[in-house]
């Protein structure tokens, strides 16, 4: 499996997590740059809600939350504030979500990052 693929099955994983909490899945791997994509866009209520997704096969070499440096961040909150300010949304928020695959499937979800 490439990291592709594997980053794939990831996002498919949060994308049944969320869906199972009451998201609407909006869109996925949606593109602002070469150094900006965000993984899924969702929606609760009214609420439109970015999400990172980082996926790892154990926690061996840290946790996937590790892996959002502040640079990723900060690539991440330029393309979310394009995707508000062209589709003039108010009420969004910027959440990440973690999976371990092995031994156990873990699932960890930040809100409000």
């Amino acid at each position: 499996m490439n990291n592709r693929d594997f980053g794939n099955r990831g996002e498919d994983i949060a994308c049944e997590y969320l869906i199972k909490n009451g998201y609407e899945i909006i869109e996925r791997n949606k593109h602002f740059s070469r150094a900006c994509e965000i993984d899924i866009i969702a929606k609760i209520k009214k609420k439109i809600v970015f999400v990172e997704v980082k996926t790892r096969k154990t926690e061996n070499f840290g946790s996937p939350m590790e892996a959002i440096t502040k640079t990723k961040y900060n690539n991440i909150k330029t393309g979310v504030l394009s995707y508000v300010t062209e589709n003039n949304i108010k009420d969004f928020q910027i959440d990440a979500i973690g999976i371990v695959l092995y031994p156990n499937l873990q699932i960890q979800h930040l809100k409000n990052i």
